[in-house]
């Protein structure tokens, strides 16, 4: 028996082989072919896997987002067709490199002679020629489009998963989680709770692709990998799964039943979802609206800015699928561990500071414009709202509510229709907002905490780094009493008040929040249920604030 000790972020059991998620190489290597003609063959079957993989993809997003979305692979499609990005690599063949290096190297070239020219269409495309060459390249290094090649589910390993990464993974493949690195606060750790799978972070470099293929368990509890099981461990094991399925039935039985306590106190559990397909959670688990719907995720999967149709697209498909609950959608919150290829965002000695979220939205308002349009245009369509991510001043609400009242003065002139009672709402996520949250509450319809970066903010503790574990404490007394006062002065200004980080899920808790007043808890899709059920056995008016105060 060989057991790897990690960081248990999302709980469960699971059994089954792992997968290493591989990667294209980062660095392409001038190499020399002995066999030309054969490098020749190697890459005229990559594009043609390549044409078949973009023609694929164009139909999928045509039928899922209508036919603005299946241009971008037509296209990408039509760049496997031009005869200077395909001469240059065959110049290159022709001069003996390998086939990787001519791609990589015709990418290079054309894409930066399309960024040089002055028409800004022909600039854009140039990030459309690096995606295709990205393609090209996975196909010949045999690296598969979503990180997943097997016939059977996985317990996905990776060195850590990027946010533009999780978006293309198929979860229908996926028992469980393992990385070397990431922490509890990681979008791993997230994807992992969302899903409602087992999740261990933090495992360090000795796990690595030698484990690839072999069986093990997933402990997320312990944070263990558990590989060859001796007897006593393999009985401990199998019991703890069958106990799991027994709480998973126990928790079906919550669906359809209402969020008050035994005393009457309700609080709406809502979902967080970071992608379309993360919807069929949601109504699985019975939640009652979303609370944050991190749209970020449209601008990462499209590398750059999606085009007010595709988003509206994206937001109308949400709000029609909750048929009439709310749906909150946190404007575009880019930066810092999260990047997207259309701003191209300098390098930041400490990215938690630096230009993200909001800053960026205020700094880009050609880009914050085009999301709000295709926002209150999805309005029309069921129960949306708006917040804005990262809020630190009273100027930045205003100058976002006048973007906002210029797009509802547009639509108006055009005859678009949208709901012009849309709520708007800030998140509070920075000590300056907790600090000036009455003047605040007075400009918006409600606040909604996120744990995470208050949490980082407050105690001046990266959220990501996985070796500062007891230090990143979301229970500190001063987070707790952070939400308290954003709570009395979202009360006291007559505006609701919920909590969207990943604190809302901590059943522990629940007694606080009650007494704080806490009136929605948005928490990842697996998470409702079980929450729903400790709020059923509670008694709101017995709860205090004495953690508070410890």
């Amino acid at each position: 028996m060989k057991i790897l000790q990690g960081q248990g972020v999302s709980k469960g059991v699971e059994h089954g082989p792992i997968y290493f998620c591989r990667r294209s190489q980062t660095l392409i290597q001038p190499d020399k072919a002995d066999d030309p003609r054969f490098q020749g063959e190697r890459l005229d079957r990559a594009m043609e896997q390549a044409a078949q993989q973009l023609g694929q993809m164009a139909e999928l997003a045509r039928a899922q987002a209508g036919d603005s979305a299946a241009q971008l692979f037509e296209t990408h499609a039509m760049f496997l067709e031009d005869e200077d990005y395909t001469g240059a690599m065959e110049e290159l063949l022709a001069e003996g490199y390998c086939a990787e290096y001519a791609v990589d190297q015709a990418g290079e070239q054309f894409s930066a002679m399309l960024a040089a020219m002055d028409d800004p269409y022909m600039q854009a495309r140039a990030g459309d020629v690096k995606d295709v060459t990205g393609r090209i390249l996975n196909n010949l290094m045999g690296v598969v489009e979503g990180g997943i090649d097997s016939q059977v589910p996985v317990i996905l390993a990776a060195a850590d998963l990027a946010p533009s990464e999780t978006i293309q993974l198929d979860k229908s493949k996926i028992l469980a989680i393992a990385t070397q690195g990431g922490s509890g606060n990681s979008h791993t750790a997230i994807l992992a709770r969302t899903m409602g799978i087992p999740a261990v972070c933090g495992l360090g470099a000795s796990f690595n692709e030698s484990y690839h293929g072999k069986q093990a368990y997933i402990v997320g509890e312990t944070g263990q990998v558990i590989f060859d099981p001796d007897q006593e461990t393999l009985q401990s094991l199998k019991a703890r799964q069958a106990q799991q399925a027994q709480r998973r039935a126990l928790m079906r039985s919550m669906a359809g039943r209402e969020d008050v306590t035994l005393d009457g106190r309700k609080i709406k559990l809502c979902c967080n979802i970071g992608s379309l397909e993360d919807v069929d959670a949601v109504l699985a688990n019975d939640g009652q609206g979303i609370g944050l719907f991190r749209s970020e995720f449209l601008y990462l999967a499209a590398g750059g800015c999606p085009s007010e149709e595709d988003q509206f697209q994206a937001y109308k498909r949400v709000a029609l699928a909750m048929k009439g609950k709310r749906v909150i959608v946190r404007t575009l919150d880019i930066g810092a561990d999260k990047q997207a290829g259309r701003f191209h965002l300098n390098r930041e000695e400490n990215p938690a500071l630096g230009l993200r979220a909001i800053r960026i939205c205020l700094n880009h308002p050609e880009v914050f414009h085009t999301q709000l349009r295709a926002l209150y245009r999805a309005s029309a369509c069921g129960k949306i709202a708006i917040m804005f991510p990262m809020i630190a001043s009273v100027w930045e609400v205003k100058e976002c509510r006048r973007a906002c009242q210029r797009v509802m003065d547009e639509l108006t002139a055009e005859g678009i229709p949208f709901n012009p009672d849309t709520e708007i709402g800030i998140m509070i996520e920075t000590p300056a907002a907790v600090f000036m949250a009455p003047e605040l509450a007075r400009l918006v319809d409600f606040f909604s905490v996120g744990t995470n970066d208050l949490t980082q903010y407050t105690l001046a503790c990266d959220r990501h780094r996985s070796d500062l574990g007891k230090f990143f404490d979301p229970h500190h007394p001063a987070v707790l009493r952070a939400l308290k006062m954003a709570a009395d002065a979202a009360h006291e200004a007559g505006i609701w008040i919920g909590i969207c980080g990943e604190l809302g899920a901590d059943p522990n808790l629940l007694p606080i929040f009650l007494a704080i007043g806490i009136d929605e808890l948005s928490v990842a899709p697996s998470a409702v249920l079980p929450l729903r059920a400790a709020l059923r056995k509670s008694i709101a008016n017995r709860c205090t604030l004495d953690l508070l105060m410890s």
